[in-house]
Parts: structure tokens; C-alpha cells; sequence
């Protein structure tokens, strides 16, 4: 199926159910805040002047979101896809890239879990959790150091709260249930104290069977099943805080517990047994120190620990025991600049034990310095940042640094109210990973003998990003937000083929090369009429991204994609239908990728408040209408995977 057909496909769809529900949808009152996003420890700056792509997830958004991992729940995002080797196991592939160029974060913080290790290793945290999630790309995550090269998920929460309740006890619940796999899922966050002294506790429980397919998972002919067999999830937190409010800052700490166990889905033999705990401690407090008005500051350590368990035996361990500090002085919103000078720091122990322990146990360090400034004079502005990183690597016989130096400089121009544009460069420099570099032995989540290369040397990723915001008029009459980049990257590392076979496994070996990057994001909206207290508002999103190496084209590229939404909202009722046409990836592929076909999904939603005083929010939603057969290009498994089925769900979002 071509993507053009898939274009005409969304769109007829769209223009249809346009004439259709005209008289009965609608517009809720625009919000006339602007929204804020946080860069970590950074200065804050306004959604619509950063200059690169940032998304932003409220708890509103997320707690009607379908339940699922970190990848899979922001994969409709520009830009953005799910690794999606199995429900259990998603993480974000952003601009093409993901593992170790992608970082996930809890509060700006490491999750010192071995998700990035490979792609059956889950995101030990639930997007539940959240108050918040940001996306930073480019110089928005030059903070964190080169293993931001691809990108910044940030999953923010509020388990060390930094302002006191405004009730005796306030808090959230949700609860979901889906009928494709039978899925249960509830939620509850609770705050309570007045000053100075506040307390939260939050609880989460998911549970999910095997979900039904609209066809069979595998394109083996002879595979006649109608579920994703050994797909069941099981996922448990519960975490506590305490926090003391001043009238100078906060400071807090937080415990949080996390058990999952889920399958595999590519082997009906084997599931993964995981178990976290963590300590972060978390503060801020006012100053006056050359130019600064405040410190931050951030001190976690995590145990993490999963098991494989195959045919109900244990078999190979996975252990990461880690800590990590970030202390940063911050000028924020002071005359016309901004910045932050700070440092960080990390020390990890991974061990590996049993019959796929194809990484030996390391133990990795990195130091870090970083400043970051900004001068915005209204009309124009300029920002620029340097981060320096030493990372250590050790195992037996094995002992290792690299020193990198990252940076960005840019500039943006306002031409009136309404527009932005932006221009920014960065340079980023990574530091191989204790995978590529030491790897060595069978990996069956991946069905590959995996080998890396001790001598590899630092990679370097330099990228242009042209941005560009345009709003007609406040009451969002017409938006635009596009985002054109390219990327060049020197000593890229990359899993390849070897063509040889070891312990019965395609042999895949971890080479350096050069590779480019381009695309563009877009997306736009208008409103289109009010009707009896409701706004109708049509919103269009699309992602391209093209990729080559020296060895040829990058693999498991996300094709490009369109999503095109016609939303009603009011003061009680919010409805959407949601068209997403994905391209079929069958041209430009790797020496070892297979072709996938595009696909066009439909999405029904909608909520309702109860009423202005509860706080309570039902919503219902039918994903997936026509039972198509999803496929992602960017999973390592899509050839024995296919997303869900048809699927009614229905939930309660409750904010007291």
C-alpha cells in the first residue's frame, strides 16, 4: 500500500466524519496559560520559544491514554515511534534513533534499569506515574551529556512534591479497563499537608492477558492463531514522599518499588521477572550568587534486578546497582538572561549471570560540567551551551575513558506576536556503551550472537535544526509548528551482520561508521467553527526521516507517517476521531531488514465531566476501528508481532 493511498485514506475519513457529526460537535474555552517546560535542571522557557522540537504530556493526557509502556504511549508524537518488540517492552525511537542515544529519565535523573541493553528489556517505570513527561531534542537536551544525541524522555512526577497541598488531601485516581486483552489498570496519588511539611503515597496495578490480532502474529502461512501468545502483563509500584516547604525552597526524599513480569511474545517459553526499588532525594532553594537566584539540586540510587524466566526456570540474571548526583546553580527569568552552570555524576555496577550473559559485569562512571545561556531581547535572542563528560568504563581485563565535549549555539528571531523561528546547532559526542564495546556471546531475545569491539572510539553527532512557531491569533485560530533537521555522524556505531553463525545464531557484530540524517516534523491545526458551547478543531501531524551509512541505509527506520484529528471540546465534552495513516517501508532497507507494509488506523474517543465541582472524568475509546493489521518497521520483532486488534476501552480519571 502506498502512502499516498494512505494519505487520501485519512483524509476522505476525515472529511466524511466531518459531514457527518457537524451538528453535533463543539469548543471548550482555551486555556490562556502558556505552557512551561523545564530542561532539567535549566531555566525555564516557554513551549513555543524553544529552539528544537520539545513535547509535552500533561496528567491529563496521560491518564486517558491507553495503558501501555513509555514507547508505545508516546509513539503518535512527530517524530517519535515505539520500539515495540512486545507489549511489555516499548521504548521511544525518536528521529530514527533509540538504545543508547535515547535517554530515559525519571526527573531528570538516570533510570539505571538495562532497557537500553536490548530491546526486550522493559522501561522499569510505568507513564502513569507522571505528572508530566517531556521530550527534549537537540539543544534542549544538551544537559545531559552525549547520551542525549538521539533525544530526552523526562517522566516527570510529584512524589517529592515542591508546593504543599491545597486541601487536607488531594490526589488523583484512575482506573481503565480494555477489552482486546482483558486489561485491568488502576492508579492513586495522594498529597497531603498544608506546610511545611507534606506527604504523598501513590499506588499503580496493571494487569493484561494475551490480546487478540486482527490476523495471525507471524507471516508464517501455517500460523493460524488469533492472539499474541504470550503477551500478559503484570505491573506493580508503590511509592511514598516527604517534602519540607520554606519560604526559600523545598528539599524532599522519595521511595518507589517497582515488580513487572511480562512476556515476550516471540517465545511462548520465556518471560521477564523485573524488581526495582529506588531512593531519590530532591531539592531547591533560593540564592544570590553571582547572578544566580537559585539551587537545584538531586541525589537517587537504584538496585534494579530482572530474571528470563524459561519453561518456569530461571535462567539468565540481569543486576544494575546505581547512583547518581546533579547539583546545578540556575539564573532563571532575571532581565533579558537565563542560564545554568552545573554538575553531574554517575556510578553503575552491571552484572550479567547465566547462559545469555553475552556482556561481562562493568562497572561505568561519568563526571560531568555543563553551562547553558540564553539572551532574549524579545525580538531575537541567542542561546548556546558546552557539556564536558569523563566516562570510565572497567570490567576484567578491560579499562577504558573517553572524554567528550558537547555544544550548541543558536539563534531566534520573532517577527511579530504570533511567530518564531529558530536556528540551532549542536554537537554532541558519546561515549561507547559497555555493549558495543564488550559484548560477546548469544542473546535469544534477539536471536543474535552479539560481538562488540573494545576499540571503539568516541562518536560524534553534529545537527542543524531549523524551527519554526506560527499562530495566527491567541485564541489558537491556526497554529503551525515545524521542525526541519539533519544530522552527520562520525564513528556511528552500528549492529550489522557478519553472515557467519555461532552456538546456532546469526552472528551480529558492532562496527563504526559514518552515517547522515534528515527529515521534518510538522504539525497544525485550526478551528473550524463554535456550535452551542463547543469548538471543532481539525489537528494534522506528519514525521519524515531518511537515513544512510557507510554500510547502507539505517535500519528499522520509522517510515513517515500522518495523523490527522477532527476534535470537539466543550466545557463537559471532549470527542475525537483520530486518523493515522504509516507508510509501507519497502525500499532502502538493510541487508537483513524485510519490507513492511503501511497501514491507516481509526480511533473513536470520547470523555465527559461529570460536573465542574467533582473533579471526575469518564471517558470511553474504540482503538484500532477497522481491525487492521499494525506492523511497526522500527521493531526488531514485526515480522512475529502485530499490534492489537479491534479495541473497546473505557475508563475514570478523578482529580480531588
Amino acid at each position: 500500500m502506498h502512502f499516498r493511498t494512505l494519505l487520501f485514506s485519512s483524509l476522505s475519513l476525515l472529511a466524511l466524519a466531518t459531514a457527518v457529526h457537524a451538528e453535533d460537535l463543539a469548543e471548550a474555552p482555551q486555556d490562556s496559560q502558556e505552557e512551561v517546560v523545564i530542561t532539567g535542571s535549566g531555566y525555564r522557557v516557554t513551549k513555543d520559544a524553544v529552539m528544537s522540537h520539545v513535547d509535552v504530556m500533561t496528567r491529563a493526557e496521560l491518564g486517558q491514554k491507553p495503558a501501555g509502556g513509555i514507547g508505545d504511549t508516546l509513539a503518535y508524537r512527530p517524530g517519535i515511534r515505539s520500539s515495540g518488540f512486545a507489549p511489555g517492552a516499548s521504548r521511544p525511537v525518536i528521529r530514527g534513533l533509540e538504545g543508547f542515544r535515547v535517554l530515559v529519565l525519571n526527573n531528570g535523573m538516570g533510570a539505571v534499569d538495562v532497557s537500553s541493553l536490548s530491546p526486550d528489556h522493559a522501561v522499569a517505570t510505568s507513564p502513569t506515574e507522571a505528572k508530566r513527561i517531556e521530550v527534549l531534542r537537540g539543544p534542549s537536551a544538551l544537559a545531559y551529556g552525549g547520551n542525549a544525541i538521539g533525544g530526552v524522555v523526562n517522566i516527570v512526577d510529584d512524589r517529592i512534591p515542591s508546593q504543599a497541598a491545597l486541601k487536607p488531601v488531594e490526589g488523583t485516581l484512575t482506573a481503565q479497563a480494555s477489552s482486546v486483552d482483558q486489561g485491568l489498570q488502576g492508579s492513586l496519588n495522594l498529597k497531603t499537608g498544608t506546610g511545611p511539611w507534606v506527604f504523598t503515597v501513590d499506588a499503580f496495578k496493571r494487569t493484561s492477558e494475551d490480546y487478540d490480532t486482527p490476523v495471525a502474529p507471524s507471516l508464517d502461512p501455517a500460523d493460524t492463531r488469533t492472539r499474541q501468545t504470550n503477551s500478559a502483563t503484570d505491573m506493580r509500584n508503590l511509592g511514598a514522599g516527604v517534602s519540607y516547604i520554606g519560604d526559600k525552597g523545598y528539599g524532599g526524599l522519595s521511595y518507589k518499588t517497582t515488580d513487572y513480569t511480562y512476556g515476550v511474545a516471540v517465545n511462548d517459553a520465556v518471560e521477564i521477572d523485573l524488581h526495582q526499588a529506588r531512593w531519590d532525594a530532591r531539592g531547591q532553594v533560593a540564592v544570590n550568587l553571582a547572578g544566580f537566584n537559585r539551587l537545584d539540586a538531586a541525589v537517587g540510587y537504584s538496585d534494579y534486578h530482572h530474571a528470563e524466566i524459561e519453561d518456569g526456570e530461571i535462567g539468565t540474571q540481569f543486576f544494575s546497582k546505581g547512583s547518581e548526583a546533579r547539583f546545578a546553580l540556575v539564573r532563571d527569568s532575571v532581565g533579558k538572561v537565563s542560564g545554568t552552570l552545573g554538575v553531574s555524576g554517575f556510578d553503575r555496577d552491571f552484572q550479567a549471570v547465566g547462559g545469555e550473559a553475552f556482556v561481562p559485569s562493568t562497572r561505568t562512571s561519568q563526571a560531568g560540567l555543563f553551562t547553558q545561556y540564553r539572551y532574549d531581547a524579545g525580538v531575537w535572542g541567542i542561546e548556546g551551551g558546552v557539556r564536558v563528560d569523563r566516562t570510565s568504563i572497567s570490567a576484567d581485563g578491560f579499562d577504558r575513558d573517553f572524554d567528550a565535549v558537547s555544544a550548541s549555539v543558536g539563534g531566534f528571531y520573532r517577527p511579530n506576536d504570533h511567530g518564531f523561528i529558530g536556528l540551532a546547532l549542536t554537537r554532541a559526542e558519546r561515549a561507547p556503551s559497555e555493549v558495543e564495546l564488550l559484548a560477546d556471546g548469544p542473546h535469544e531475545g534477539t536471536g543474535e550472537y552479539v560481538i562488540g569491539d573494545a576499540g571503539f572510539r568516541i562518536e560524534t553527532g553534529s545537527s542543524l535544526e531549523l524551527t519554526g512557531h506560527w499562530l495566527i491569533d491567541h485564541d489558537n485560530r491556526f497554529a503551525v509548528d515545524a521542525h526541519v533537521f539533519a544530522s552527520r555522524f562520525d564513528h556511528f556505531i552500528d549492529l550489522r551482520p557478519t553472515g557467519a553463525e555461532e552456538d546456532g545464531l546469526p552472528v551480529f557484530q558492532y562496527v563504526q561508521t559514518d552515517a547522515d540524517l534528515y527529515g521534518l516534523e510538522l504539525e497544525a491545526s485550526t478551528r473550524l467553527f463554535d456550535w452551542r458551547g463547543q469548538t471543532v478543531r481539525m489537528e494534522a501531524a506528519y514525521d519524515y526521516v531518511h537515513g544512510e551509512t557507510g554500510l547502507g541505509p539505517v535500519v528499522r527506520l520509522p517510515p513517515q507517517a500522518l495523523t490527522v484529528k477532527l476534535e470537539s471540546a466543550g466545557p463537559r465534552w471532549k470527542s475525537h476521531l483520530e486518523v493515522r495513516g504509516v507508510a509501507d517501508r519497502d525500499a532502502e532497507l538493510g541487508d537483513f531488514e524485510t519490507a513492511t507494509q503501511g497501514y491507516v488506523t481509526v480511533n473513536l474517543f470520547t470523555s465527559y465531566k461529570l460536573s465542574s465541582l467533582s473533579g471526575a472524568t469518564v471517558y470511553a475509546e474504540v482503538r484500532n476501528l477497522t481491525d487492521a493489521e499494525m506492523r511497526e518497521a522500527t521493531s526488531a520483532t514485526k515480522d512475529l508481532v502485530v499490534g492489537p486488534g479491534r479495541n473497546v476501552r473505557a475508563g475514570l480519571v478523578w482529580n480531588f
